[in-house]
C-alpha cells in the first residue's frame, strides 16, 4: 500500500499549496481520498484524470471536497469519457458540489455511493471500515486494510475515544491537527491538535503519525514537537508530493 500526498492544508489552500487530497494505491488499483481544493493540478502531474478508480470522501466542506467538480469535468468533457467513478460519501455531503454546473453534464462521469458511517465497504482491494467521527458536518472516518497493512484516516474530527478506535494498531495514522496545541473553544468538540493526535496514535499504538490539515501559517516544527510530546513514534507533516509506503 502507497499514501501519496497532493495537499495538507487546512480550511484553505496556501500559497502554491493544496487542501486535503490523498492517494492511496495498491495491486494496481488507485483510490483518491479527499480531493479539496487545488488537489486536481498535483493529481494530473501524476495521473490522468481516467487513472483514479474510486473517490471516497470523509465529508462534505469544500476544502475536503471542492475539486471532485474539476476532475468530473476532466473525465466527462472528453471524445472518449471513461466509465462512471464510483464515489463514496455521506448521505447529502456532495449535494452542493455535484451542483456547481447545470443539470445533467456530469452525471454520467460518476456512480454515486452513499454510505451510513460505520459501514463497512469494499473499495477495489481495499477493506475499508468506516466511522462517525465528531465534526461541524457530519463526517466519517476511514480504516482501509490490504495484506495486512492498515491506513486509518480521519477526515476532520474532535477528540475523541472512536479515533483511537479506528486507528487501533495501524501501520499508519494521517490525523487532522488544524492546530499546535490549544483548539480555540468554539472549535474543541469539531477539530484537533498536533497534540490530541499523537495522544490518539499513542493510546492506538499506532506505528506511524502523519500530522495533516495544519491551517496554512503553523509553525510545522512546533506542531511536530507538541505531538512528540506524546507520541514517541514516528512523527510527519503531511506535505504535497511526500509518498509513504506501507508495504
Amino acid at each position: 500500500m502507497r499514501l501519496t500526498i497532493l495537499g495538507g492544508c487546512g480550511v484553505w489552500p496556501g500559497a502554491g499549496q493544496a487542501c486535503s487530497g490523498y492517494l492511496v494505491e495498491h495491486d494496481g488499483f488507485t483510490l483518491l481520498v479527499d480531493p479539496g481544493y487545488a488537489t486536481v493540478p498535483r493529481l494530473l502531474e501524476r495521473i490522468t484524470a481516467d487513472q483514479v478508480d474510486a473517490v471516497f470522501i470523509s465529508h462534505g466542506h469544500p476544502d475536503h471536497c471542492a475539486d471532485l467538480n474539476p476532475l468530473l469535468r476532466a473525465r466527462a468533457l472528453r471524445e472518449d469519457p471513461p466509465a462512471p467513478l464510483p464515489v463514496y460519501s455521506l448521505p447529502a455531503a456532495l449535494d452542493a458540489v455535484l451542483a456547481l454546473d447545470r443539470p445533467g453534464m456530469l452525471t454520467d462521469a460518476y456512480a454515486l455511493r452513499e454510505f451510513t458511517a460505520g459501514d463497512r465497504l469494499d473499495i477495489g482491494p481495499f477493506h475499508a471500515q468506516t466511522r462517525l467521527l465528531p465534526h461541524s458536518a457530519p463526517n466519517a472516518g476511514i480504516r482501509l486494510t490490504a495484506d495486512e497493512r492498515v491506513l486509518a484516516y480521519t477526515g476532520d474530527t474532535g477528540p475523541s475515544p472512536e479515533v483511537v478506535n479506528l486507528a487501533r494498531g495501524a501501520d499508519l495514522l494521517l490525523a487532522e491537527a488544524t492546530y499546535v496545541d490549544r483548539v480555540p473553544e468554539d472549535s474543541r468538540r469539531h477539530l484537533s491538535s498536533a497534540r490530541q493526535a499523537a495522544r490518539h496514535a499513542r493510546e492506538a499504538d499506532a506505528r506511524h503519525l502523519l500530522l495533516t490539515h495544519l491551517q496554512p501559517g503553523t509553525d510545522v516544527a512546533a506542531a511536530r514537537a507538541a505531538a512528540g510530546a506524546e507520541y514517541d513514534g514516528e512523527i510527519g507533516i503531511a506535505a504535497s508530493g511526500l509518498v509513504v509506503d506501507l508495504s
